[in-house]
């Protein structure tokens, strides 16, 4: 699968993913919950990348050569040396993983001196303008406000958690920097016009400049936490 594959928003996110992590080059990447597999494609030209998905359908479904797949789960961490990773990616994952905190635990062991873990998670008070704004679903804006879980159709209990319990399940960790992501375009009312290469380009500009502004971030749908090992 490519890119060019996916559907609007999600290419969209993608590319502001990488914009927002820049480029690597001759760096051991890993990649948990790799998914179909496009986030470490992208970086495999230049580097290595292990990806790591329990399900097996996706990674038939999604091949690379470039990229060593393998079936399972927070498990196959264990295989690895300590200090095995410059870069670690770990996105909409943690919510989905009942523990969680050991992943996390499992991803400082992992990582270099100085190396880099960029998560991506669900941000609840965006979820909220989400719920409220493009779904008119009042219910479940009202229940994340008390506090309640989401769920996912396909991937089950959406179990948010908020980006400080990084660093407390791993204090080796610090928290670099947090970007916003996907603040505005999905609470476009016009469908149709996403697939607009014009206002594509316009959509990921405006989301690049708000991305480190506190105010948009706090609304924005999903957080992006850099995380660097402390020396």
């Amino acid at each position: 699968m490519n890119v060019q594959d996916l559907k609007v928003w999600e290419q969209l996110q993608k590319k502001l993913t990488w914009e927002q992590l820049g480029a690597f080059s001759g760096k051991r990447i890993l990649e948990f919950g790799c998914g179909n597999g496009v986030m470490g494609a992208h970086y495999a030209e230049q580097n290595t990348v292990i990806g790591i998905e329990p399900d097996a359908q996706v990674l038939a479904e999604n091949p690379y050569e470039n990229v060593e797949q393998i079936c399972g789960d927070e498990k196959v961490l264990s295989r690895y040396a300590d200090g095995t990773f410059d870069v670690i990616f770990c996105h909409n994952v943690l919510e989905y993983v009942k523990e969680r905190a050991e992943v996390v635990r499992e991803f400082a062991r992992l990582l270099k001196k100085d190396g880099l873990i960029s998560i991506l998670k669900h941000n609840r008070p965006g979820r909220v303008m989400q719920m409220a704004v493009l779904l008119n679903n009042f219910e479940h804006a009202n229940e994340l406000l008390d506090g309640k879980c989401g769920t996912s159709p396909q991937f089950g209990e959406i179990n948010y958690y908020e980006d400080e319990e990084l660093v407390e399940w791993a204090p080796e960790l610090r928290i670099e920097k947090i970007l916003g992501m996907r603040t505005f375009w999905d609470l476009q009312q016009n469908q149709d016009i996403q697939s607009d290469p014009d206002w594509q380009r316009e959509m990921m500009s405006l989301e690049q400049r708000v991305s480190d502004r506190a105010e948009y971030q706090s609304i924005a749908f999903f957080h992006h936490v850099f995380l660097r090992k402390r020396g």
